[in-house]
C-alpha cells in the first residue's frame, strides 16, 4: 500500500478499506471465530469489499424493521470507498430489539440487491480518486443469517479490538507513502536551490517523514503477523501511534511544499494534490483528539467514556 500510494494515492487508499475487512477476518479465523468463510467466498470470487465502519462507527445509522426471515434496511452510508467497483457493502445498522434494547448489527449486503444505489457524490478535498461515495439502501432485505455481530449500541465493543489494530496500520501505510513521495519530489526540486533557507526546511521535513515512518513501522510490528492480543491496551499503543503518524505526515507534505517555494503550490509541481491527500489522515479513526481522551483516560486508570470514541 505504501509504494502503491507513490503512483496513486486514492486507489492505495480504496484498497486499505477492502484490506482491512480482510485483515481483521483473516486475525478471526486464526482464533478460531468466524472469518475463514468470507475470506474463501472472497478468494473464489474475486470480490471487492467495502467498508461503512468509519462513517457508521458505534452508533451506525439508519433504520431496521423486522420482517420475515430477517430484516429490511433503509440507510444512507457515507465515505464508502472504492464504491464504483465494489461488490459487497460490509455494514451495519441500528436495530431496537424489543428484549435487548437498542442494538447495532453488522451484515455484508451484495450492492447488486434490490435497493441499492451508489451515489456519484464524492466531491472532497483531497484523495478525489477513491469512489468513496455515498450508498442508499432503500427498503434492502437482510438475511437474518447474514447477521455477523450483535453488540450494544453506542458502546465500545471487543470487535473494535480486532479491527483498529489491524486497519490502522494498513490505512497509515498508505499516508506514510503520500509523505515519502513528497519528501522525494521535494528534494529533486530544490537539489540545486541557493536559497539559504532551503536546507532548513528539508530539515524539518527530514525529521517529520522519520518520525512518520518509525511510527508507522511501530505499528506494524504490534501487530505482529497477526499475533497481537485484541485488547484495549492494544488499540491504545496503535491509536497513539496513528495519530503520532497522521500529524508527522501532514507535516511532511507541508514543509515538501514550502521548501519548494512557489512552485510547490503550483499544481505542475508535483506535490500540491499530496497537500491535499495527506489531510485526509486525520479523519480515520480515533481522530486526535479523541485519541487524547482516550489515551489520557487509560493513564489515568480510568475507562475511556463514549465520547473518546
Amino acid at each position: 500500500l505504501r509504494q502503491l500510494a507513490a503512483y496513486h494515492p486514492s486507489t492505495a487508499l480504496a484498497c486499505s478499506m477492502h484490506q482491512h475487512i480482510i485483515a481483521a477476518n483473516r486475525y478471526n479465523a486464526a482464533q478460531g471465530r468466524p472469518g475463514q468463510a468470507l475470506l474463501e467466498k472472497v478468494a473464489a470470487n474475486e470480490l471487492v469489499l467495502i467498508s461503512t465502519g468509519a462513517g457508521d462507527w458505534l452508533a451506525s445509522n439508519g433504520e431496521l424493521r423486522r420482517v420475515d426471515g430477517g430484516y429490511l434496511l433503509n440507510a444512507t452510508k457515507h465515505f464508502a470507498s472504492g464504491s464504483p467497483v465494489g461488490d459487497v457493502l460490509v455494514t451495519s445498522a441500528p436495530f431496537e430489539d424489543p428484549e435487548a434494547g437498542w442494538q447495532v448489527l453488522h451484515f455484508p449486503v451484495p450492492v447488486s440487491s434490490e435497493g441499492v444505489t451508489v451515489l456519484d457524490n464524492w466531491r472532497p478535498l483531497g484523495m478525489r480518486g477513491s469512489g468513496s461515495n455515498s450508498v442508499v439502501l432503500k427498503n434492502v432485505f437482510v438475511p437474518e443469517a447474514a447477521v455477523a455481530v450483535r453488540r450494544p449500541r453506542g458502546d465500545f465493543h471487543a470487535m473494535w479490538c480486532v479491527v483498529l489494530p489491524v486497519a490502522l496500520p494498513l490505512i497509515m501505510s498508505v499516508y506514510r507513502g503520500v509523505a515519502e513521495t513528497a519528501a522525494r519530489r521535494a528534494r529533486d526540486k530544490c537539489a540545486s536551490s541557493k536559497d539559504p533557507v532551503t536546507p532548513y526546511l528539508l530539515g524539518e521535513m527530514e525529521n517529520a517523514l522519520t518520525t512518520a515512518e518509525l511510527s508507522v513501522r511501530d505499528m506494524i510490528a504490534t501487530v505482529d503477523e497477526f499475533q497481537f492480543t485484541a485488547d484495549i491496551a492494544t488499540v491504545n499503543e496503535i491509536v497513539k501511534r496513528k495519530t503520532i503518524a497522521a500529524e508527522a505526515c501532514k507535516q511532511t507534505v507541508a514543509k515538501a511544499v514550502e521548501a519548494c517555494g512557489g512552485p510547490g503550490f503550483l499544481r505542475s509541481g508535483g506535490i500540491e494534490s499530496l497537500l491535499r491527500d495527506v489531510q485526509a489522515s486525520h479523519f480515520h479513526p480515533l481522530q486526535e483528539k479523541r485519541q487524547l481522551l482516550f489515551t489520557g483516560s487509560l493513564a489515568m486508570g480510568q475507562q475511556p467514556p463514549a465520547q473518546a470514541f
